[in-house]
């Protein structure tokens, strides 16, 4: 049985993320595979950066991110999955030994027009590290199953 349906994401309910610390290891080997920039592959390379140390990349900390969502939340919860995301956007550098953290919030929610199984509601999530700055903010949707209604097995 589900933890959460459509009926549980009210404007402002928060839901918090598990900290995570980012090793070294991990940010090289994202980046090996998928952006392979030198400012996510080398120490020396990131100091000499903007960035100011070994740094992950952008779509590594989106990553994170997405399995921070999924163990707030959509694990055993109603979720049909998101037809996109409107913003995302990476604040500062998470560099390698930071621990991310922060929450997610519900920011609309309203019954699909097309669907009326689906609720459609709107999120924002703020990662933060550990010294609580954000460093990324993502805007979503997320389709979530209502409840199933006593009504609905009387009349089935």
């Amino acid at each position: 049985m589900a933890n959460y349906t459509f009926e549980d994401f009210t404007p402002g309910r928060r839901f918090a993320f598990k900290e995570r610390t980012l090793t070294a290891a991990e940010i090289v080997a994202f980046a090996r595979e998928f952006d392979p920039q030198p400012m996510h592959l080398d120490e020396e390379a990131g100091r000499a950066s903007i960035l100011g140390g070994l740094a992950a990349s952008g779509w590594h900390t989106s990553a994170i991110m997405m399995r921070m969502l999924y163990e707030a939340y959509i694990d055993g919860s109603t979720s049909e999955g998101s037809p996109g995301v409107d913003l995302m956007e990476w604040k500062r550098p998470v560099l390698a030994g930071d621990t991310l953290g922060g929450y997610c919030e519900v920011v609309e929610a309203r019954a699909s027009r097309s669907r009326p199984e689906i609720g459609i509601v709107r999120l924002r999530a703020d990662v933060t590290n550990q010294r609580g700055e954000t460093v990324a903010i993502c805007e979503y949707i997320n389709m979530m199953r209502v409840a199933e209604k006593e009504a609905d097995h009387a009349h089935g």
